[in-house]
């Protein structure tokens, strides 16, 4: 149910920024994979929430970004395999999150 207020908050900022413009075609959305965020759900709200606004009709594009760790034992960067969070290279277990709890809203295309 958290998508419901994700959602409303990318409309209200996309109006506040697409202020003047005669139409909101497109929204690029970039979300890593450990945000919790549904697509979907997402997409759903947004006709809902988009409906009557200059947004209404346009389309939301998202970008997914993968869940990177950085080894703080060797140095590496890698991507976790499934559940394991140990790095492939020492197999040290001191790692970091570099990427993959992102969501922001990138960019708006309007006409």
């Amino acid at each position: 149910m958290h998508e419901l207020a994700i959602t409303q908050s990318i409309l209200e900022i996309a109006l506040r920024h697409a202020d003047g413009a005669g139409r909101i075609t497109q929204l690029n959305l970039v979300i890593g994979d450990l945000s919790s965020i549904v697509d979907d759900s997402v997409q759903f709200y947004w006709d809902v929430v988009s409906r009557g606004t200059i947004a209404e009709g346009s389309q939301l594009h998202f970008e997914r970004i993968k869940t990177r760790f950085h080894c703080r034992d060797c140095q590496t960067d890698f991507e976790p395999d499934g559940r394991a969070f140990e790095c492939p290279q020492c197999g040290g277990s001191r790692v970091s999150l570099v990427a993959g709890r992102e969501f922001q809203l990138e960019s708006i295309e309007v006409e």
